[in-house]
């Protein structure tokens, strides 16, 4: 099989050669100088540079235009190339997910219709462009969240107290959003939705043709927007149940997602769940680590198996199979002060202790990440904790993000969003006392 990959995500956060056999097929991995310098010594693969200055589709058009090849599938695993890879595919010929199954879990808007009409609850939400046109009314007056339909890691996303707040701040080009306060305004790629108060939850794993086959649940302390803003984020595991798995199931099925691996989000507004987003690719951080440790299956593997073959290398344990329960916490380096990382006041008594699966802290004097970045090794601080209850775990990130000094979140940043409130979209609350303390700054 003629394999091309459309490589964004670093080597080692996926692992090709644990799902694809690369002495068998013959894979061709297509991306920019950078990444493809992650790829290990001895891969037997070929290697295809793209400059970066245009999409990932232009320019894997413009090289198979010079050099016309054939593939059998089209393979990306990262946010940003998946409909890329759609377009690809149509132009190829070549099977696969196609634009509009994409598309749909890609558009928030999108995704929030199909959900609701599946009779699952989601914040109710208006996309800008038809909110600006007087085309649609908001059926909500209080605090309002602005984000990209297609955003991620909570880039351009603020709250305002009003829905009015929201647009008079869209006419007079001060959101903060550079996209939304130029010249052009990028209207269409926008939407507002209404604040939900809860916890957000998310859970992982792998579908494969439209069955779930493996599924865990896990619970943000911290939040996304925050992380954004300079404050450190985690998640752990906690018991799925019946219920639970029912709504995950539901939710996928809504979208359509019927192959692959998923990243599924969930406010938990009193006792129910309120839908917010959900991707057809892994998640973040390390939730493929946890995820492995929980259930023992690589969901990156699985995932290329069920993309190449449609089958699993085995069954798969429906949720956690072992006794520990897992969490993952990171630390920004992108709102630091100085380049060079000079380490994080009050994380000495964590580090050494022996709940700790791993920790990862870059060496003083190295270079810190301008970008936001969730991987370990490229974060200034990231580990992976376990105990033999759920909530030990919890307690134990907890402790740490209190025991931390994260003072380093920008004035700019305080003065343009509200990290104090649980937003459904990417404000993950904690009850936690200790958290709560820790976020004095805001």
């Amino acid at each position: 099989m003629n394999i091309l990959v459309l490589h964004r995500v670093p080597y080692p956060r996926i692992e090709y050669a644990r799902g694809i056999d690369h002495d068998q097929h013959n894979v061709t991995y297509f991306g920019v100088p950078d990444l493809l310098s992650t790829l290990p010594e001895g891969l037997r693969c070929e290697k295809v540079e793209r400059p970066g200055k245009a999409g990932t589709f232009e320019e894997a058009q413009a090289w198979l235009t010079r050099t016309p090849r054939v593939f059998d599938r089209v393979i990306a695993l990262s946010e940003y190339d998946l409909l890329d890879a759609a377009k690809l595919r149509a132009w190829l010929v070549t099977p696969g997910a196609t634009f509009d199954e994409v598309r749909l879990v890609r558009d928030k808007v999108a995704m929030k219709e199909a959900v609701s009409k599946a009779g699952l609850r989601v914040p109710r939400f208006v996309s800008l462009s038809a909110l600006m046109a007087s085309s649609a009314r908001a059926q909500w007056d209080g605090e309002t969240v602005l984000k990209p339909r297609s955003g991620a890691s909570s880039e351009d996303v603020v709250i305002f107290e009003t829905l009015e707040q929201t647009l008079d701040a869209i006419r007079e080009r001060r959101t903060g959003v550079a996209r939304l306060d130029g010249e052009t305004p990028a209207i269409d790629d926008y939407e507002v939705e209404e604040f939900v108060s809860g916890d957000v939850l998310h859970f992982d794993g792998l579908v494969s043709r439209g069955e779930l086959l493996t599924l865990t649940a896990s619970r943000y302390i911290g939040t996304c927007l925050g992380f954004a803003n300079g404050r450190p984020l985690g998640s752990y595991h906690f018991p799925v149940t019946p219920q639970t798995r029912q709504w995950a199931a539901a939710a996928l099925k809504a979208v359509g997602i019927r192959q692959g691996s998923f990243h599924l989000e969930a406010i938990e507004h009193g006792k129910t769940l309120v839908f917010l987003e959900v991707g057809n690719r892994v998640g973040g951080a390390d939730v493929v680590a946890t995820f492995e440790y929980a259930t023992g299956v690589h969901m990156p593997s699985e995932e290329l198996r069920l993309l190449l073959n449609g089958e699993p290398s085995r069954p798969l344990p429906e949720t956690q199979s072992q006794p520990r329960w897992h969490g993952w916490f990171v630390f920004p380096g992108h709102t630091l002060q100085t380049d060079a990382y000079e380490g994080i006041a009050g994380i000495d008594a964590f580090r050494g202790d022996p709940s700790l699966v791993r920790w990862i802290e870059l060496p003083t004097g190295a270079s810190v990440k301008r970008k936001i970045t969730y991987s370990a090794h490229e974060a200034p601080l990231a580990g992976i904790v376990a105990h033999e209850r759920w909530e030990d775990t919890r307690d134990w990130i907890s402790a740490l993000f209190a025991a931390s000094d994260v003072t380093h979140v920008s004035a700019a940043s305080r003065l343009r969003t509200r990290p104090d409130i649980a937003h459904a979209a990417l404000l993950h609350t904690t009850a936690h006392r200790e958290l709560r303390v820790a976020n004095t700054d805001r």
